[in-house]
């Protein structure tokens, strides 16, 4: 098997290719070639057998979608995106990089395809911003998209991009409609929905954290353990199952930013809370309050798509899988 990550080096992409190493590829088969590309060169996996190639790359140049398939990878799974801050405050380099870097690589698989059938598995990380108020109480999943940022307009037309290509035979698609993925590990990016993460993620580690919205706020989330599960489901089952509805929405928690401190609490203990402060930010407030806070994911959890169901088991795994079980 041999399988491309777009998007490799950030921290969705990361803890996936680590996973190669543990579990394999689809349903545990053996990687023969891992393809690595990003902005700036992946880290190849440790312990993994097969060989790895690492580049960094601009997705969005001419000839680099043509290069990431030359090898035909029999899993594409496409994580690279400008994030959801990023991209609406720089429109050009959201629609560049987020909707024409993905049309050229969907075209370079065309292209293969027509030459010698080349088919393969697509996994497209999509976003629950796909939605746009106003909203029910559960959005479910015969809601319609109606983004209300350029984030969620470009993952939208991607959406629908993969299901039209699927329908045509140009390689067999499934695009995930991620929660936000919370605690994220690391340096916090540019994402408006960074202080999720970041509320949780800092106190932990004893450091100071920016609240820049009410404890009223809440927001869909899922761990980044869950969300490789994702991948690693969608890179492996009968897509038979999708039909012509390719998209899905991902299972996970809802919470507001005062269930997260409440958890956070009763995880750590009142200390850690205490590190949180308080500074609204008008900016990041009108962009959250366009995004979807609660879904009923029948349909993903029907075909065997799982995550957390309460906040304190979002918590604990970042502890588990990032603090070494310590706090």
């Amino acid at each position: 098997m041999h399988i491309l990550v777009t998007g490799a080096a950030g921290m969705l992409g990361r803890k996936l290719t680590e996973s190669f190493s543990r579990i394999g590829g689809p349903g545990g088969r053996p990687i023969d070639a891992l393809t690595l590309v990003d902005a700036v060169e992946p880290q190849a996996p440790p312990g993994l057998a097969g060989r790895t190639v690492a580049r960094a790359a601009d997705i969005a140049a001419a000839g680099v979608a043509e290069a990431m398939i030359a090898g035909r990878p029999d899993l594409v799974v496409h994580l690279a995106a400008i994030v959801s801050g990023e991209a609406e405050a720089d429109f050009d380099k959201g629609y560049r990089i987020n909707l024409d870097a993905t049309r050229a690589l969907f075209d370079a698989i065309r292209a293969a395809n027509s030459a010698d059938g080349y088919r393969p598995r697509l996994v497209f990380a999509s976003s629950i911003a796909v939605f746009g108020a106003p909203f029910p109480d559960k959005i479910g999943d015969e809601f319609f998209t109606t983004p209300l940022t350029s984030y969620g307009t470009q993952k939208a037309i991607v959406e629908l991009l993969l299901a039209d290509y699927s329908r045509r035979g140009v390689f067999d698609g499934i695009g995930l409609r991620l929660p936000t993925i919370c605690v994220r590990p690391g340096k916090p990016n540019k994402a408006a929905s960074g202080f999720f993460s970041s509320i949780v993620r800092e106190p932990l580690a004893g450091l100071e954290a920016v609240l820049p919205v009410g404890e009223d706020v809440r927001h869909w989330h899922a761990s980044p353990r869950s969300a490789v599960g994702f991948l690693h489901h969608a890179a492996a089952m009968d897509l038979s199952a999708l039909g012509a509805r390719r998209n899905l929405t991902m299972p996970g928690c809802s919470a507001t930013v005062g269930d997260e401190i409440a958890a956070l609490e009763r995880v750590a203990g009142p200390k850690a809370s205490a590190l949180i402060r308080r500074e609204p930010d008008p900016a990041i407030a009108r962009i959250v309050a366009g995004w979807p806070c609660d879904f009923d994911a029948r349909r993903a959890l029907a075909l065997g798509f799982r995550a957390e169901t309460s906040f304190d088991a979002i918590v604990r795994a970042h502890v588990e899988d990032e603090l070494g079980g310590r706090i």
